[in-house]
């Protein structure tokens, strides 16, 4: 019982610690994000589905067309379970995935190297 225990803290530590690390997150986790990730492990949804999640709508909200309006803060890890549904019913390659994760470390090179335009 304390290694399902054990498992399930860690499970949640590592899904809340890609949530934080999420572009475009506020990066704050509340009591419903914990609740969350809790609930997550008990359905027994794979981290890697989670993390590619992350990754799916993250580049979704980033790689949109430079004269859109600007998006909120994700506040919540609830806004991306409809994504970690579509990614488990989805067969992707891991190779999109990390594909993904290429263009978001590139465009946030790109951002952060960018000079701030005035208004």
């Amino acid at each position: 019982m304390e290694e399902k225990r054990s498992r399930q803290e860690e499970y949640v530590r590592q899904v809340l610690d890609a949530y934080r690390r999420t572009p475009g997150t506020t990066g704050n986790v509340g009591r419903p994000d914990h609740h969350l990730a809790a609930q997550l492990y008990q359905r027994d949804i794979p981290l890697t589905a989670v993390e590619n999640a992350l990754v799916l709508a993250a580049a979704r909200r980033l790689l949109r067309p430079a004269n859109a309006a600007p998006l909120a803060a994700v506040r919540s890890l609830a806004y991306f379970v409809p994504v970690i549904d579509e990614v488990l019913a989805r067969k992707v390659s891991p190779d999109y995935f990390q594909y993904l994760r290429g263009k978001i470390s590139r465009f946030s090179s790109q951002a952060a190297s960018d000079p701030p335009t005035s208004l």
